[in-house]
């Protein structure tokens, strides 16, 4: 009896933690924890599951976990479906999840098996990392950089970047020149994003789409009165974007007679409307943008040399994306990650052969094409998570072909695959690891492509 007594104080020291000790580590630690029992309900989410997803705790619990964690893994590769289908644990998976608003979250994933007392499978648990941190950092590594909805590692837009801030704190007329779909409107909406008229609307209007008489009450509006129909007052696109930031797109496109009012408008911060007796001054920032060569307008006549002077305040002029083909990777996760969240779908990525094919095209009609491309893509995109070279538009591989007579798609994209690897060697002047990062892959990927395809190496490079 006295020896039971004596043993007592060890039964008290080994007896379990309670439910609410196990409630309140979940809750301290930084990684998202839930479980699930044996029909894949939620039974439990910790806070820090609640902050990664977005998800309200008592929106999770009880629901399929496939409804809670939209996961590129949910479809054919559930990492908590595999521990309890096998019984081995997965350790720091990386995967994504789509959060409460949408937005891609890159994050880690490990997973267990949950028994009972008698050692019965009861459920599973899995915890999750968010890796943005890592991710962001990633990035840094590789030379990415971004802004706003713009994003790139090609030197040439690096100069862009570097006077972004500048440029934005000023209130300085901008000119952006460049073909049309390269990004004009993307890049003057960053500079209002950066300015200190960030609070205040951005407006654009398309100079070209309208003619004089209607591109006129679009800018300045109108006086009710003014002209037939004119039942009302009318605020124009100055007055809409008063405080703020008005871009006029394609300003080449504006008759002679119209660049008069334009000029005075900007000379004297103030504009009349259609019908007005008095002059209404205007607190606007304004940015110009056009696909034409403004300074070769005005050497034909077709521009205002005055105007011109006027909006050539800091001139801004982006490369095709036939010139900066190093970004092609790049938007291609971007406009991948964008067409995901606007379908519900989880496309991973795309074959090292569609993207081979990507690289080779020439983009007369740049990024906006590059994501019409990939629209169509998702498309016909249906039986994989990964974008296929069968997937992309046929004028794609049809270029390929078309260089060595009529033969079939994989050989065809073999061509562009082994074009792409040259251009971008040459762009990176042979340095093969810089172009395997361009090109999205590893440098020993890189390296058995390049044998497979007879591609010699230079000696210079590394």
């Amino acid at each position: 009896m006295n020896m039971t007594q004596k043993s007592s104080p060890k039964k008290k020291r080994t007896k379990k933690a309670a439910p609410q000790s196990y409630e309140a580590i979940l809750e301290s630690i930084s990684d998202g924890v839930f479980t699930v029992d044996e029909r894949w309900r939620v039974t439990s989410f910790n806070r820090a599951a609640e902050t990664i997803t977005g998800i309200p705790r008592e929106e999770a619990l009880g629901k399929p976990c496939s409804e809670v964690f939209r996961a590129s893994v949910c479809e054919a590769a559930c990492a908590l479906r595999h521990t309890m289908e096998t019984g081995h644990p997965l350790v720091n998976r990386s995967c994504y999840i789509i959060n409460s608003e949408g937005n891609r979250i890159p994050i880690s994933v490990s997973t267990a098996l949950l028994r009972n007392n008698t050692g019965e499978i009861v459920g599973g648990a899995e915890t999750f990392r968010d890796l943005s941190v890592v991710e962001e950092l990633r990035k840094e590594l590789e030379g990415r950089f971004e802004m706003g909805d713009i994003v790139s590692r090609s030197p040439a837009m690096r100069r862009f970047f570097d006077i972004l801030p500048q440029v934005a704190a000023s209130d300085s007329t901008v000119l952006i020149q460049g073909e049309t779909g390269t990004g004009k409107e993307l890049l003057a909406r960053a500079i209002h994003h950066l300015s200190p008229r960030e609070k205040h609307p951005f407006v654009a209007v398309n100079c070209g789409a309208l003619p004089d008489t209607l591109l006129e009450s679009e800018l300045f509006g109108y006086k009710a009165g003014a002209f037939t129909g004119a039942e009302k007052d009318k605020p124009g696109r100055f007055a809409l974007a008063e405080g703020g930031t008005l871009l006029l797109d394609e300003i080449g496109d504006i008759t002679p007679a119209l660049q008069v009012r334009l000029l005075r408008a900007l000379q004297e911060r103030a504009y009349e409307p259609l019908g007005a007796t008095a002059s209404v001054n205007a607190n606007v920032r304004v940015i110009a943008a056009s696909n034409k060569d403004l300074a070769q307008l005005v050497e034909k006549g077709a521009f205002r040399s005055d105007l011109f002077y006027r909006v050539n305040v800091v001139r801004m002029e982006l490369p095709p994306l036939r010139q900066r083909k190093e970004d092609i990777p790049l938007l291609v996760e971007r406009f991948i990650a964008k067409l995901n969240r606007l379908q519900d779908r989880n496309i991973s990525g795309v074959t090292p052969e569609a993207m081979a094919v990507l690289m080779a095209y020439e983009y007369p009609g740049n990024i906006r094409e590059l994501e019409n491309i990939l629209e169509h893509a998702f498309v016909l995109c249906t039986t994989s998570d990964m974008i296929d070279a069968v997937c992309l538009p046929e004028h794609l591989g049809a270029r390929a072909a078309a260089d060595s007579g009529s033969i079939p798609l994989t050989t065809a994209v073999q061509h562009a695959e082994a074009q792409s690897i040259r251009d971008a060697l040459r762009r990176n002047q042979g340095n093969r690891l810089a172009a395997a990062q361009e090109l999205g892959m590893h440098k020993s990927t890189l390296f058995r492509k390049m044998k497979r395809l007879g591609i010699n190496s230079p000696k210079s490079t590394r």
